[in-house]
């Protein structure tokens, strides 16, 4: 603090950010290919293969144990929704086991087959790295969340040696209101991570040749991305429905069976399921157009374009359901990775269809990337993250124009249909989501009642009278009191004024017991209301203060709205700083 400035400081922590960024996201896709390659090739067994189908169950029940028996009492959690809650509601404090937690389960669960991604958990495993760096040198909330982005833009770029692809996630989805400044720490740590990582695993995600686009194709992408938009919304549907399916069964291990038996049954007659699916995307791109039927029970009929494009769309489908069963029965990934792998089988059904028509010559690998961008966009609510990333990885800058529109139509067609991304949809629904676009109502949802609640009020007894508390009544720096019995109810309220009047003899009553005397509130608050349903409550009866009850109407205090404003005018002061 003697020696260096706060800014400089916070460069210096996001240098070490991005290499333990790029360390992670290297040890992460070094580990997972060598699970996946030693179980596949590696072991010399000659039953191997007929309990093949049975390795992503293996794989999520691995997952599950390692949380059951190492993070006792932890919490775990995966994806990208977490992070975003931790940004909301938890000063950007992420739990420091999620570190290597997330490596952990992640490598396991894909290694083995399970039908997810890695991007989801190294940029969780990031934003632990630079929550708790941050943390350790006491930092403040907004050096705390920007090393967070630091760590998971570092996941990201080492993931696929993309640092543009890093930051603009970052931005897009965690720092939603940033500054100029704010792009320095990111730039760094994504530079650094994907460095790192090429060091430690220098290959690439896919291979490539772009070529240009033709202006006759402009009509083709614009179709393209409807297609692609629409499917977007399908699979934010479907979702919902697989996540409230799987939260009904209990059990864990019950989950395991189910998602792993299903799984398998699923990669036997789609074997493209497997494990991430990079590697029937990349095989696309290098023009065999048949390798996603040639080794399923299909593969007979490879050299039927029709079957080639039936087939394809039904293994769209399928990686859907695939990813959401992995990813909820108890594996960790996310969807970042299936996003991709199903905007790429979408895109080359739709080129590959469109050329064994007839009218036109469409280029497949460009339609790929393009669906690609797309999916990433509208399912994360990511334009930006959609067009840089895949332009980077596939080195389609030539593509640009065309990816711009693909991912921004994509984006827009969802967000028509759906306000919030499958990432924020549910944080939204209960209230703890940063909305920029709404300030007083992100505010409001960032308040807990229990930080406004104030308590030092005199309680008065129902059996007692104004004569017997006169003097607690007299000194009492509040003008309202709470009628509570001996179990704790609160009964009713009394304000001073009526008292005042009472011992002064200006109106009968000092003889009568507070029980008679006690008036029933406007409204009252459950203490599990959110901060909004109080406000509203104050507002539509036009009250200062309201008593506050547990759910079994056991007084706990009151609330006004002159605590509300004095915790939102601290808190508008924090979002004021909010990485500026």
């Amino acid at each position: 603090m003697q020696k260096i400035s706060n800014k400089n400081f916070i460069v210096f922590l996001a240098v070490i950010v991005g290499v333990i960024g790029g360390i992670a996201a290297a040890f992460l896709k070094l580990l997972t290919h060598f699970i996946a390659s030693a179980i596949q090739n590696d072991v010399d067994w000659q039953y191997k293969y007929s309990i093949y189908l049975f390795f992503p169950l293996i794989g999520i029940l691995l997952s599950v144990l390692y949380v059951r028996k190492f993070l006792k009492g932890k919490r775990f959690e995966h994806g990208i929704t977490p992070i975003i809650y931790a940004i909301s509601r938890k000063s950007s404090r992420i739990p420091v086991h999620n570190v290597y937690s997330q490596i952990i389960t992640s490598a396991v669960t894909v290694g083995f087959g399970g039908s997810s991604g890695l991007e989801a958990p190294i940029a969780y495993s990031g934003s632990a790295i630079g929550s708790n760096i941050g943390r350790f040198f006491g930092l403040q909330y907004k050096e705390i969340t920007l090393l967070l982005a630091c760590g998971a833009a570092a996941g990201i770029a080492g993931a696929f040696n993309s640092p543009i692809g890093g930051v603009v996630f970052a931005v897009e989805i965690l720092l939603t209101e940033f500054s100029i400044p704010a792009f320095i720490p990111l730039l760094i740590s994504a530079a650094l991570a994907s460095i790192v990582s090429k060091v430690f695993y220098s290959e690439p995600l896919f291979h490539t040749a772009t070529t240009g686009w033709e202006m006759e194709a402009l009509f083709y992408y614009l179709l393209l991305a409807v297609v692609v938009g629409v499917y977007t919304i399908y699979f934010a549907s479907v979702s919902r429905v697989v996540k409230v399916w799987f939260s009904k069964i209990n059990n864990p291990y019950n989950r395991v069976w189910l998602s792993g038996g299903a799984l398998g049954l699923m990669i036997f007659i789609f074997p493209a399921l497997y494990g991430e699916g990079y590697l029937t995307i990349q095989q696309i791109l290098d023009g065999r157009f048949d390798s996603i039927v040639k080794n399923s029970l299909f593969s007979d009929y490879r050299h039927m374009a029709g079957v080639v494009v039936c087939y394809t769309v039904l293994t769209l489908f399928a990686k859907s359901l695939a990813a959401l069963f992995t990813l909820n029965g108890g594996g960790n990934g996310g969807v970042f990775g299936p996003s991709l792998v199903m905007g790429g089988l979408i895109g080359f059904a739709f080129a590959y269809g469109m050329n064994q028509v007839g009218f036109i010559q469409l280029n497949v690998p460009n339609f790929v990337m393009a669906g690609m961008a797309g999916a990433l966009a509208g399912i994360m609510h990511a334009p930006l993250t959609g067009l840089f990333l895949i332009a980077e990885i596939t080195g389609g800058y030539t593509l640009i124009v065309p990816l711009m529109l693909v991912t921004s139509i994509s984006y827009l067609i969802n967000r028509t249909v759906l306000k919030h991304s499958i990432y924020t949809r549910v944080l939204a629904e209960s209230g703890d989501l940063l909305s920029y676009e709404d300030k007083d109502r992100t505010v409001l949802s960032m308040m807990k009642l229990r930080y406004v609640l104030e308590t030092n009020f005199i309680v008065l007894r129902p059996n007692e009278t104004p004569v017997d508390r006169k003097k607690d009544i007299i000194q009492s720096k509040r003008n309202i009191f709470p009628i509570v019995d001996s179990k704790g109810e609160l009964l009713g309220i009394i304000h001073s004024e009526r008292l005042f009047s009472i011992l002064l003899g200006e109106e009968e009553g000092a003889d009568k017991t507070f029980d008679q005397l006690a008036q029933k509130p406007n409204d009252i608050i459950n203490e599990g209301e959110n901060m909004e349903i109080v406000m509203a409550k104050m507002n539509r009866d036009d009250v200062w203060i309201l008593p506050v009850v547990d759910d079994e109407n056991k007084y706990l205090g009151f609330v006004s709205k002159s605590s509300v404003f004095n915790k939102y005018r601290a808190l508008l002061i924090r979002q004021g700083q909010y990485l500026e």
